[in-house]
């Protein structure tokens, strides 16, 4: 059995070369070459890169690199920007870039954009017309993100997280696996705004992701299960549409 990482972030160090937008409490580097013997050392066949908005926000440049380096194990998703007025050339741009499988927007409550956001229109617009899934990160925010998925009946979603957000830094992701982060102090994850009201269940059908696997779609055709939120009406409406 062919196995894929559904989503995988790998970059360079912070230099003047190529900037980090901010700085996350991450490991200094998780270059492609690293990235692909870790996977080696699990047994990973191919991954979902989805270039790191925290870091290089619409700039997918090093994911392009990454990919041309080994064309066989990774496919790279772009995130877009709503307000840049010819989106829509960038997403026809983007379907030409070889391992192009998808691309990503954000509706995080930081972002302040509304689900009717001209821009969002435009892009879930484009993906339909380029045969593209959007990722779409709307945790903590899922009113909104169901609010853009009713919008766009035609626009196949990928709900990026489970839709949960998840704890920062050391601290928080050190309680996120139930012990104490070294150097971390007495600092504890953000509460999450969903906590207690939502857990996680598998559809016990299989979800076909062909066109989103790119060239693994002919080996790999479906997931055995597709874990999502529960407690909210995107649940259900995400369960009766193909990814």
């Amino acid at each position: 059995m062919t196995m894929i990482d559904s989503q995988v972030h790998a970059y360079e160090a912070n230099t003047p070369k190529r900037p980090w937008h901010s700085v996350p409490n991450w490991p200094d580097h998780v270059t492609g070459d690293e990235m692909v013997a870790a996977m080696d050392k699990v047994g990973v066949d191919g991954a979902i890169f989805i270039s790191a908005f925290s870091m290089y926000r619409y700039d997918a440049s090093y994911a392009v690199e990454v990919q041309r380096a080994h064309p066989g194990r990774f496919a790279i998703v772009k995130p877009v920007d709503p307000e840049h007025p010819d989106v829509a050339d960038i997403v026809a741009d983007w379907k030409k870039t070889p391992g192009a499988v998808g691309i990503r927007i954000m509706l995080t409550k930081e972002n302040k954009r509304e689900p009717d956001d001209p821009g969002l229109d435009r892009i879930a617009r484009a993906a339909v017309r380029h045969d593209f899934p959007v990722n779409l990160l709307c945790w903590d925010n899922l009113d909104a993100g169901t609010a853009l998925v009713d919008r766009h009946p035609d626009t196949r979603f990928i709900i990026d997280h489970l839709g949960i957000l998840q704890p920062w830094g050391a601290a928080g992701a050190a309680a996120a696996v139930g012990r104490p982060a070294e150097g971390a102090g007495t600092g504890e994850a953000p509460e999450r705004g969903d906590q207690g009201q939502r857990g996680l269940h598998a559809v016990p059908r299989a979800v076909s992701f062909p066109r989103y696997l790119g060239s693994a779609g002919p080996r790999v055709r479906c997931l055995g299960f597709r874990p999502l939120p529960v407690g909210h009406g995107l649940d259900a409406r995400l369960r009766r549409r193909q990814l």
